[in-house]
């Protein structure tokens, strides 16, 4: 049985900011919670135009007294069946809004830590490059306003993976051999080397394709847009 666990969803202008903000309105330290990232922010030289950090913080012990606070949840265990059906009713209404001719193929995939299960959706069809854009720009907003849509009406986040024909799984595999053929010379050379500019979603694929390189270590350096990563021989 999944067990309860108290969480508190924070929003700031950055990561640490929401952070700082939900640990002390759950009046915890750092240490006492489990910090998922459900959305970086995006900054632009607009401020109407940026968009705020998300971040979900996850009380560790169901023994901790919290204080009263609107916002905090007690997460249950979840219906996925029923939140895969709500997320493939809402992408078919703006499927059929666009006019768009497509198949919805859909699966969940578990994730390895205390994170909520990804619900995955691949839009196949004829001509759908346009719903991807230039560097994923289209899909990735289609992937937001989705999630919104369906967090929504969840009144939780419920992390969804949006993908057309297969478009980020082929880039996950291209991004991962990169890695791992940039982490082979970082190990020869003994020096650190960079790696182009990307999203959060494509730095995630860098990290988790690493992370169990004894050799090598990643971290993430910049602001967006420009954040990227940097690989770093293990002394």
């Amino acid at each position: 049985m999944t067990q309860k666990r108290a969480s508190l969803e924070s929003i700031a202008p950055t990561v640490e900011e929401a952070i700082e903000k939900g640990l002390e309105q759950l009046n915890l330290n750092r240490e006492d919670v489990d910090v998922q990232i459900l959305d970086e922010g995006k900054k632009t030289i607009f401020r109407f135009a940026s968009r705020q950090a998300r971040v979900k913080l996850l009380v560790k012990s169901a023994d901790v007294e919290l204080p009263s606070h609107p916002d905090i949840k007690v997460i249950n265990p979840e219906n996925k069946a029923n939140q895969e059906t709500l997320v493939v009713d809402t992408l078919s209404s703006i499927i059929d809004y666009l006019d768009i001719d497509a198949e919805l193929q859909t699966s969940i995939e578990e994730q390895d830590d205390d994170r909520r299960p990804v619900i995955k959706i691949n839009i196949e069809g004829d001509d759908l490059k346009f719903l991807i854009g230039k560097k994923s720009e289209v899909l990735n907003a289609l992937q937001y306003l989705l999630s919104l849509m369906v967090s929504h009406k969840e009144s939780q986040w419920v992390p969804i993976q949006l993908d057309v024909q297969n478009y980020r799984g082929r880039r996950e595999g291209e991004i991962q051999k990169m890695a791992r053929l940039i982490a082979d010379q970082v190990v020869e050379t003994g020096k650190r080397q960079s790696l182009e500019p990307m999203g959060a979603s494509e730095r995630r694929m860098v990290h988790m394709a690493l992370r169990k390189n004894d050799a090598v270590y990643t971290e993430s350096v910049g602001e967006e847009p420009n954040r990227k990563i940097f690989i770093y021989p293990k002394k």
